[in-house]
């Protein structure tokens, strides 16, 4: 049976420094991560965690944002209007404050910002809210279950561990409090809504609030790699585009008259099969992928409508904007065959990460200090995709630094299944890196 590491309490780094004060416990980031797990919430419907996040950064004193107050709706993608109204109502089952949720105004994220009042550079984490739409096994062998902090939303879960960001973010925040006389310049914590789907950093960038940002620090637990090993600067992060397709035909009854009818299905179906056989690319690495086709009325009914979700993925942008570009073709190409109408929308996308080298040696400087490291990795193969490469690019672009790194925490199963879980024991080396990073950056080390 699969156990969980009992986190210990070893020193951490900066409370052997000396006038440095860690008041984090490797409890309380487990607890917190517990609390976190039991609520999960998909990409723009986040509201409790917004809210629970709001309440506490603004009682530590950091200046906080919410929702609409600093997301413009018009760069906003993959939202359902319906899936945010259910949600708000559970919000306020939950408790959520009436005001709060008046002042996200249906828009969920924040922003919390800690300005120490001396000179120095403005440091920004991005911290992900969202869960995914994955029934959490109720079974002895996952750990959650077992320990009673398995998911109260069926459906829903934290398969990714971004309820172990969101409690690293927690408690170094209160590290930061703690240490504020010591510390300079400004520290902003990003809570991104929508990570899967790559959905949420888009309107961020585009919100003003990175172009500002000195360095802008990006991590995550990675339930794939071995405990214990952190690396430094992964590579192969995949440019990626989400698409939805919507078919439209015509309806007809399919015995009496389907010479009426313009098949959506067909054409859909059709299209499925045209963007799966995408030719791989000679100048990197290539991913296509149908994900859902809806479509139809009835048995009887010739299909009027179809629904289909896509993405591709490349391992540069050239790549990635040709398969976008012919995968759209082909669609439209499988629509026009059966003389139906096709439009797209797109949902999401993440583009390739360049790391800063400054960065990344200081990155794996503050790794060796770090509780529970056993190993620190140049780079490893992601072979995925993250939307906060677009929120490192704009900081890039206008002068500033960027870092992303991968935190080694493997139990069983793979990133993002049913099963997974990571081991808690490896939210402390998260804390510590960070806790490093922030020390380092005001010229402490």
């Amino acid at each position: 049976m699969t156990t969980t590491s009992t986190p210990t309490e070893p020193l951490s780094p900066a409370s052997q420094m000396p006038n440095w004060i860690d008041p984090v416990k490797a409890a309380d980031l487990v607890a917190r991560r517990r609390d976190i797990h039991r609520l999960p919430e998909t990409g723009w419907t986040e509201f409790i965690a917004t809210a629970r996040a709001a309440e506490f950064f603004a009682s530590l004193g950091f200046k906080v944002v919410v929702g609409r107050e600093f997301i413009d709706p018009m760069y906003v993608r993959g939202r359902s209007e319906a899936a945010v109204e259910e949600s708000e109502k559970l919000a306020v089952a939950a408790g959520v404050s009436p005001l709060l949720l008046q002042r996200m105004a249906g828009l969920t994220g924040l922003v919390a910002t800690f300005d120490t009042g001396r000179p120095g550079k403005t440091i920004a984490f991005r911290v992900e809210l969202d869960a995914l739409k994955m029934n959490e096994p109720h079974d002895e062998s996952h750990i959650p279950f077992r320990e009673g902090f398995v998911s109260e939303r069926q459906g829903t879960m934290h398969a990714c561990g971004h309820d172990g960001h969101q409690a690293v973010a927690f408690e170094l925040a209160r590290f930061i409090v703690a240490n504020r006389e010591r510390l300079t310049g400004r520290i902003r914590f990003i809570f991104q809504p929508g990570e899967e789907g790559s959905r949420g950093a888009y309107p961020i960038v585009q919100s003003g609030l990175l172009d500002d940002v000195d360095l802008l620090l990006c991590a995550h637990i990675a339930t794939d790699l071995t405990p214990g090993t952190v690396v430094a600067a992964p590579e192969k992060f995949l440019c990626t585009t989400k698409i939805d397709f919507h078919f439209e035909g015509a309806q007809s009854h399919a015995g009496m008259q389907p010479q009426l009818g313009r098949n959506a299905l067909l054409a859909a179906a059709d299209a499925s099969i045209i963007l799966m056989a995408l030719p791989r690319h000679s100048g990197g690495m290539t991913r296509v992928n149908v994900g859902t086709l809806h479509a139809g009325e009835g048995r009887n009914i010739v299909a009027s409508i179809a629904d289909m979700e896509v993405e591709v993925r490349g391992e540069n942008e050239a790549i990635n904007r040709e398969l976008t570009r012919e995968a759209i073709m082909r669609a439209q190409g499988c629509a026009m065959a059966f003389g139906v109408k096709c439009t797209h929308k797109i949902m999401g996308e993440a583009v390739d990460y360049v790391p800063d080298d400054g960065i990344v040696q200081m990155i794996t400087v503050c790794a060796r200090r770090a509780r529970y490291v056993n190993d620190v990795l140049p780079t490893v193969p992601l072979n995925g995709s993250d939307d906060a490469t677009l929120m490192i690019r704009r900081v890039q672009s206008l002068g500033g630094r960027a870092g992303y790194f991968l935190v080694g925490a493997s139990l069983d199963e793979s990133h993002a299944h049913a099963s997974v879980d990571f081991d808690e024991k490896y939210l402390v080396t998260l804390y510590d890196i960070f806790a490093n990073l922030v020390i380092g950056m005001s010229g402490n080390w």
